[in-house]
């Protein structure tokens, strides 16, 4: 695989709970060929990434994948309830930015700025 696809893999692998970015996968993809636990060729212009034998060793002794974790025991329902909500309000929000007045403009930035205010107060215990 291409370092973009296993970045696609690890977030399939643990239900969206986990996607790294490429500043943290490409250097270690750099570290492990170092180590000679990886080797790349270039194919079609992309730098595709295959375990050696050593790799594939160390792979098999070392614990389990980080993925195997990240999802495990998240309430995706849950996750998925909130995912909605919060795109629902940015959608509602960016169509008062982009067709509204200022005035109601003016009133959706106090909406989300006293939502956001009024979250922080529920991790307080206060209404």
């Amino acid at each position: 695989m291409h370092g973009y696809e296993m970045i696609q893999e690890i977030a399939e692998r643990s239900g969206g709970a986990w996607k790294p970015s490429p500043g943290s996968v490409y250097p270690t993809l750099q570290l492990l060929e170092d180590e000679g636990l990886i080797v790349s060729a270039t194919e079609g212009g992309k730098k595709l990434f295959s375990l050696t034998d050593a790799g594939r060793t160390a792979a098999d002794e070392g614990p389990d994948a980080p993925w195997e974790d990240a999802g495990r025991g998240v309430d995706w329902d849950t996750v998925n309830e909130i995912r909605q909500a919060g795109f629902g309000l940015m959608e509602a929000f960016g169509q008062v930015w982009k067709t509204g007045s200022a005035e109601q403009r003016e009133k959706a930035l106090a909406v989300v700025n006293e939502a956001r205010k009024k979250l922080y107060l529920i991790l307080a215990d206060e209404d």
